[in-house]
């Protein structure tokens, strides 16, 4: 049915309607998708919304915006809140909870499938032969697990091209995280009980770590080798104080959920345990339509969340849910196993329940005072900037190249939340001269403001160029030929001072010069904005110069196969050594004659071949 939203007959469409599970969508003006919801009668669920003399504003607003609505017959409830969660995601409607998590979610990688294993950090499908254990909250919880593990096992974590490679050991033998087994130190039988010693630590058997460790100390001290039984004494008082901090008592597999709510946001916070190891937390901000209670987003989260990342057997919550039942059996179907939702915990499960919670109200804290500091920084750069109309949206650009290689630019997006980090976009900088800023920032803008004319990405109220007058100028240059009014264009240059807080701002093509100074709010912001920029441009450039060194100079070098090439870098001990050697000394490796010696030395410097024989 269709027409204007008082024309809808909501009883009508729902007396035509089945008895049986299944989703309904609530569609708006221009078919704008609302809502989405699953059921477990669509003919009462779809009923109870239009037969209510007083609802909520939130439910009264949504009723009175739908113009028509569609559904979906599924075989059960639980097919359909499958269904519920993954349009949800897709779509994202307006009226649901957008968990804004679309992340997949990092391992900790053990090779054992190579005669040396490392421990390295992976994040993709687990394609790849080895152990995988986790899934942990963030890459900076496998990295801290890592490092651990480094300490207490000295597992290699370098690659496979630096390991054969090496000749001497590198810094972390020196610093006493690895055995280094690149250059023999220590043989194969060693190294594998290291690597047994890891997996029984990341599958919660410490206490078989210290057994075994503690037979080869005396097994050392009879044999009178004091020193090696020292070592293996401090091994398990590194083990223990480590295990102390990791290991949770009989947590098993689980994950402990709580959610806040208050002053119209919510934060949902899940500590991961795997066999017993304490893998962190992680805090969610989703953004609610109003009035929601912590069941309703709780479930949704569980609904959204479980059924993209693997869900533990068991997960503890603080309240018990209407549908449990439900999301236990879709979360099971997707596990593979049985997931059990548990509200009423006792002992040390209680407390990781009240753990959470601690965590969900100090993590929504510090999201207010931040929300209230980007709205209060937003009204000073609005006075700051003298414009008629709040800010609602910011976007900076940056340009980053070492030398002219492997030009990146930056585009970051601020609005009244902060940082809008699934906004933000990199541009890889090609047919230019090497080290033209200007040429860079041109072709990113250009870009980026043709797909905002073209109604692709909404426009921002205010462009920060980083970067004086000339980089404005190609903001201008820019927006001139696609013929863009808005938004307001401001460059923001370091300065006389050349300080942070001391930053000289253009504004607008009659370039006028602004010092807010270091204790202007607005001049905070854009601080913040133009940093995050640099960053986001410098992480980018990185990326792109190390994936583009992986695949050697040499290899493009003609004359220098895979045979000649292994010779070079174990003779310079990796590419770096090539890079710094002469011509004289590249020719002291065999095969190598002084014009390849010479194509090698200016390949590493960007010069011309030389020819001569």
């Amino acid at each position: 049915m269709s027409g204007s939203p008082e024309q809808f007959d909501g009883l009508a469409f729902a007396r035509s309607l089945v008895g049986a599970p299944g989703v309904y969508r609530m569609l708006g003006k221009d078919d704008a998708l609302l809502y989405v919801g699953k059921a477990k009668n669509l003919r009462k669920r779809v009923e109870s919304y239009f037969a209510r003399p007083q609802m909520q504003p939130r439910l009264a607003l949504l009723v009175a915006s739908v113009q028509r609505m569609e559904v979906v017959v599924t075989r059960t409830e639980a097919e359909a809140l499958l269904l519920e969660s993954q349009q949800i995601r897709a779509l994202k409607p307006k009226f649901n909870i957008d968990l804004k998590d679309d992340k997949s979610y990092p391992y900790l990688w053990l090779t054992t499938q190579d005669e040396f294993p490392r421990i390295t950090y992976y994040r993709g499908a687990k394609e790849k032969s080895g152990r995988y254990f986790g899934p942990f909250p963030s890459a900076w919880a496998v990295k801290e697990t890592v490092e651990s593990l480094q300490k207490l096992f000295l597992l290699r974590t370098c690659d496979d091209t630096m390991f054969s490679h090496r000749t001497r050991p590198c810094l972390q033998h020196q610093i006493k995280r690895c055995s280094a087994p690149c250059v023999g130190l220590v043989d194969k039988l060693e190294y594998q009980t290291q690597v047994g010693h890891v997996v029984n630590f990341l599958t919660g058997k410490s206490q078989q770590i210290v057994s075994d460790i503690g037979t080869a100390m005396e097994q050392s001290a009879a044999e009178l080798d004091f020193e090696k039984a020292a070592k293996y004494r401090d091994q398990i008082q590194a083990l223990r104080r480590i295990s102390a901090n990791h290991y949770v008592q009989g947590s098993g597999d689980l994950d402990a959920v709580a959610v806040k709510i208050e002053q119209g946001m919510a934060c949902v916070v899940a500590l991961f345990f795997r066999n017993g190891l304490n893998l962190g937390s992680k805090s969610f901000y989703p953004k609610l339509p109003t009035e929601m209670d912590e069941a309703e987003v709780l479930a949704s989260f569980l609904a959204q969340f479980y059924t993209e990342q693997p869900a533990p057997p068991e997960i503890l919550l603080p309240i018990s849910l209407e549908d449990a039942d439900t999301i236990e059996a879709v979360l099971s179907d997707c596990a593979g196993y049985k997931v059990k939702l548990r509200s009423n915990t006792r002992a040390e499960r209680a407390q990781l329940v009240a753990m959470a919670e601690r965590t969900a109200a100090t993590s929504l804290t510090s999201q207010l005072v931040a929300k209230t500091t980007i709205h209060a920084r937003m009204e000073a750069l609005q006075k700051l900037l003298v414009l008629e109309h709040p800010i609602e949206r910011i976007e900076c650009f940056d340009i980053s190249h070492t030398m002219g290689e492997s030009t990146v630019a930056s585009c970051v997006v601020f609005n009244a939340e902060g940082p809008a980090k699934a906004e933000y976009r990199r541009f890889s900088i090609t047919g230019i001269t090497p080290g033209d800023d200007y040429a860079a920032m041109h072709q990113a803008l250009t870009r980026r403001y043709q797909r905002i004319k073209d109604g692709e990405v909404k426009a921002p109220d205010v462009l920060l160029i980083d970067g004086g007058k000339g980089q404005l100028a190609q903001a201008f240059d820019v927006l001139n030929s696609l013929s863009i009014t808005t938004p307001l264009v401001v460059g923001v240059a370091k300065g006389r001072a050349r300080k942070s807080g001391f930053e000289t701002l253009f504004v607008g093509p009659q370039m006028r010069e602004i010092w807010p100074g270091p204790d202007a709010l607005g001049g905070h912001l854009i601080q913040q904005v133009r940093d995050e920029a640099h960053r986001f441009a410098i992480t980018g450039h990185r990326k792109q110069r190390a994936k583009k060194r992986e695949t050697s100079i040499l290899e493009e070098i003609e004359g220098i196969g895979p045979t000649r090439r292994r010779a070079i870098l174990k003779a310079f001990g990796g590419l770096q050594g090539v890079a710094k050697a002469g011509v004289e000394e590249l020719m002291q490796t065999s095969g190598v004659q002084r014009s390849l010696a010479e194509r090698i030395y200016s390949a590493f410097r960007g010069k011309k071949t030389s020819v001569s024989g």
